[in-house]
């Protein structure tokens, strides 16, 4: 279930900045990200790699990848070089990005209502009700103000943390591998999707997603 919801997370949480919105509010962050994405998606002229540049643009823009990082990597964090801490944050974002680029071009008039927005200081959850032909699915948005524009960090889907998930998985990795033999899984994660997204295998990267 999980897994099968993330093409809307990212829909919803990426923002672009092609006009000049107002950012200071979490719940208006989210809300502008999802019209604004859906839109492209629904832009019957642009050819998929163009789309997918405009989408891809608009998450890089968006999330708080370092934020993020460090909340995955945890006491790992602490104990990687800088040198290593940059490069997990690079290969992350990139890595996220893959992962989700067929399940973003999955959309299917998907419907959002927002229901509620909690602010704490300088983060703030935004709760939703992702709503398709025959569930409803609650999601929360967590995010974080940076200078004074909201960034994500986290989402939360019927109570299951993406970052907790993403930090369950890639300790073990360092663990037994260490850093290096992290960033090295992450890479081959990578070219994977990179692979199975080119447009002559378009059909098949669907039937495995």
């Amino acid at each position: 279930m999980m897994r099968k919801f993330y093409s809307f997370i990212l829909i919803s949480l990426v923002s672009a900045s092609l006009l000049a919105e107002d950012f200071t509010n979490p719940t208006a962050r989210v809300k502008d990200s999802v019209e604004k994405v859906i839109s492209i998606l629904k832009d019957g002229t642009l050819e998929r790699e163009l789309r997918w540049k405009s989408i891809g643009n608009v998450i890089n823009q968006s999330f708080d990848f370092r934020s993020m990082s460090q909340s995955i990597l945890a006491t790992n964090w602490r104990t990687a070089t800088p040198a290593e801490r940059e490069k997990f944050v690079e290969f992350f974002s990139q890595y996220l990005e893959e992962t989700y680029r067929t399940k973003i071009e999955a959309y299917t008039n998907q419907k959002v209502e927002y229901i509620s927005e909690t602010i704490n200081g300088k983060r703030a959850v935004v709760e939703t009700l992702i709503i398709t032909d025959n569930t409803e699915i609650p999601v929360n948005y967590k995010l974080k103000n940076n200078d004074g524009i909201w960034f994500a960090y986290d989402v939360v889907i019927e109570g299951i943390s993406l970052v907790s998930n993403y930090r369950s998985t890639f300790a073990a990795i360092v663990k037994n591998e260490g850093m290096d033999g992290l960033l090295d899984d992450i890479q081959l994660r990578i070219d994977k999707y990179k692979s199975s997204n080119e447009p002559t295998s378009y059909s098949e990267s669907t039937e495995d997603s």
